[in-house]
């Protein structure tokens, strides 16, 4: 098995994946009051506060999985929100007709999402990364 500790496929991953809560961040301030209803209607508690929250993980755990910017923890804070996010908003089991096929395939992708998250933080960012460039040599 060849050593892959300076092989470029994270920082491959890294930006495939980050732009997808990137863009969801910016996404719920450009569409506040929209987005702020629809949390409402899912029962969530203090809808606009969760908003803002949301958009602020989103925002600054995407930036630091594609910057490598303490990778681990950006990546364990995205999966730990992205559990009440797929439990809650699609919860497939309670649906029916399309909307179930729908949020059955929003969940699975979450999971899938999820699954790339713990390995992002278990094993890092990779040797193209913030992370890399601050630490110590030996």
């Amino acid at each position: 098995m060849s050593n892959s500790s300076s092989s470029i496929v994270p920082l491959i991953g890294r930006i495939l994946i980050s732009p997808l809560f990137i863009l969801a961040g910016v996404s719920k301030i450009m569409n506040f009051s929209v987005i702020a209803d629809y949390a409402t209607d899912s029962h969530l508690p203090l809808p606009k506060v969760a908003l803002v929250c949301a958009a602020a993980i989103q925002i600054l755990g995407g930036l630091g999985i594609l910057l490598g910017f303490h990778t681990k923890f950006a990546a364990w804070v995205v999966f730990l929100f992205l559990i009440p996010t797929t439990l809650v908003l699609h919860n497939f089991w309670a649906m029916a007709g399309p909307l179930r096929s729908v949020n059955m395939t929003h969940f699975e992708t979450n999971l899938a999402i999820m699954g790339g998250l713990l390995i992002l933080a278990t094993f890092g960012a990779g040797a193209y990364s913030a992370d890399s460039a601050r630490a110590p040599r030996s």
